[in-house]
């Protein structure tokens, strides 16, 4: 699982048990704190607990990622509120072989609501959040059905089920209509008298 082909074809379950950063993350805080020169040592420490103390878990549900000691941290969030998914890495972090993935929600921030880091197979993680995010949102779409495991759903398949719902909303269709062209009738009538 911790090939550095970032490349290679992981397995659900191995996604799934994906809990901790790779070490290399910590190579890359020592890394960039020596940018801060002399005070090096007050922007290592922080991301040394950060990093022995992150934690992910990814579950069919979402993903969820805690972080700290002093101030605890912890983020969740569910396929269907993800909007978008980006990569990003500098120099150094792909010398290291790691990447940032950066998770957006709908909060109305710019800026990413999770950003999952010091992942080597950050390419199928990617791919494999971007699947269940798709998946989510297309709640009876074939994709949703098959990235659960599970066979397609069509509506043949789905039985009367599917049937009756849509003739439920049909009917709920045409008393709206008729509702609003009673409604437009006693406004003109209340207009002109």
């Amino acid at each position: 699982m911790t090939g550095t082909d970032p490349s290679a074809e992981l397995k659900t379950d191995e996604i799934l048990a994906i809990e901790r950063p790779h070490e290399s993350l910590m190579t890359y805080y020592v890394v960039s704190s020596l940018a801060a020169g002399p005070f090096f040592p007050f922007v290592l420490v922080p991301l040394y607990f950060r990093y022995h103390t992150m934690r992910y878990r990814f579950s069919d549900e979402g993903v969820s990622m805690q972080w700290g000691i002093l101030f605890r941290k912890e983020i969740n969030l569910t396929f269907a509120r993800i909007q978008d998914i980006h990569l990003t890495s500098n120099f150094i972090e792909r010398w290291l072989g790691l990447a940032r993935i950066q998770i957006q929600t709908a909060s109305g921030s710019s800026k990413a609501e999770m950003t999952i880091e010091g992942i080597r197979e950050f390419g199928p993680l990617r791919d494999f959040l971007y699947s269940r995010m798709r998946g989510a949102r297309g709640v009876g779409h074939p994709a949703s059905a098959e990235s659960r495991g599970q066979p397609p759903v069509s509506e043949a398949s789905a039985g009367g089920e599917l049937g009756e719902v849509a003739a439920a909303l049909r009917e709920a269709v045409v008393e709206l209509r008729e509702i609003r062209t009673t409604l437009g009738h006693r406004a003109r009538d209340a207009g002109n008298g």
